[in-house]
């Protein structure tokens, strides 16, 4: 390629390696897809649900009607934040995980608690997530002394991976493929020091072409 590089130049290299970027666009995209589908763990998302109350003597009505009504929910609200604390850090709840991935948070300004588990398994995700809820019962009756704690939802057992997205990594495969293909023909052409046209000559050392001897034997062919 001439020295003088304009974007020009550049779509016409690119044009003329159509091929060769196009097939290693497309290779790259399948080794991509092969590496998501055959290579890459499935990883499993599950949830459970509870909640906790805050009630004084005068509601103990509620406890024992199992309904949830709306008297406090500031309190609740707060009683949920210490929860979640408590059962992050109790050993009989983090002994459950099972190499499972285990979240414990509040859903905002409410005094639900979502135990989400993530996994290769997803059996063992579904299981750890009611035994984890089953177990923050037990914690919560034996460190507090008021308010209730309820089962909402309980985890089922995922039938679709969250991830690994073959869609995804194949768009990006083909994303990088197509990039470094042009990049690998740009490259070449840069390194490549052969003339290729009477301009070449006038654009590299400046001497203008007033004659050409033709290639008989390419033009024979």
């Amino acid at each position: 390629m001439p020295k003088n590089i304009t974007i020009q130049k550049i779509i016409g290299v690119l044009l003329h390696r159509l091929k060769f970027i196009l097939l290693a666009t497309l290779l790259m995209g399948i080794l991509f897809f092969l590496y998501s589908k055959f290579i890459i763990t499935p990883m499993y998302n599950t949830s459970a649900m509870i909640y906790v109350q805050n009630y004084n003597g005068a509601s103990e009505v509620n406890k024992e009607s199992g309904k949830i009504y709306s008297a406090d929910i500031s309190g609740s609200s707060n009683l949920a934040g210490i929860c979640v604390t408590l059962f992050k850090n109790s050993d009989e709840i983090t002994s459950l995980y099972d190499d499972c991935y285990v979240d414990i948070s509040v859903n905002q300004s409410t005094f639900f608690i979502t135990i989400s588990v993530s996994g290769a398994d997803p059996q063992k995700c579904a299981n750890v997530a009611n035994q984890v809820a089953d177990k923050c019962e037990d914690v919560f009756n034996s460190f507090l002394q008021y308010g209730q704690i309820g089962n909402i939802r309980e985890a089922k057992v995922p039938t679709r991976p969250y991830e690994p997205s073959n869609i995804k990594n194949t768009l990006i495969g083909l994303i990088v493929g197509l990039a470094a293909s042009c990049l690998i023909a740009i490259l070449l052409e840069l390194i490549d020091t052969t003339i290729k046209a009477d301009d070449d000559i006038q654009e590299i050392y400046g001497l203008p072409v007033f004659a050409e001897i033709p290639d008989f034997e390419t033009q024979g062919r």
